[in-house]
């Protein structure tokens, strides 16, 4: 999964790969305290599309570049911060549908996900695709 923040004026995004059972302690516990949440409420809420939630995880992001940050110098409008999956997330969601989607349904949800699937940004090392929810 990924965080791709682009603001206006710029011209390529900042895409950082999120990658919620990989996150350090420190980073977790920063994201805890800024939101008041427990991880693994923070990783669904943030899923879920929480202002608070995804304010947070884009501070912890830019902090890492910009050690002088402070969270209230972090704002941004809906449509320049986006959470999208990566190919392998997506395609562990198709087998999924495939395997579990009601029949009348299925067709429309897995042309869905093909379409996301062929727009979806790869990364040559992505390694196995894991659920964007803490486990």
């Amino acid at each position: 999964m990924y965080l791709v923040y682009q603001p206006e004026g710029s011209d390529e995004p900042q895409r950082f790969k999120y990658l919620p059972n990989k996150l350090m302690a420190a980073d977790r516990e920063l994201l805890e305290r800024k939101t008041g949440r427990n991880y693994r409420q923070f990783t669904a809420d943030v899923a879920d599309g929480n202002s608070l939630c995804r304010r947070a995880l884009l501070f912890m992001f830019l902090r890492r570049d910009h050690r002088g940050l402070s969270f209230d110098d972090v704002d941004f409008a809906w449509d320049e911060l986006t959470l999208e999956y990566s190919r392998g997330e997506l395609q562990r969601m198709r087998a999924e549908v495939e395997a579990n989607a009601p029949a009348d349904a299925r067709a429309a949800a897995l042309e869905k996900i093909d379409e996301q699937i062929a727009e979806a940004y790869d990364e040559e090392s992505e390694g196995k695709a894991s659920l964007p929810i803490a486990e």
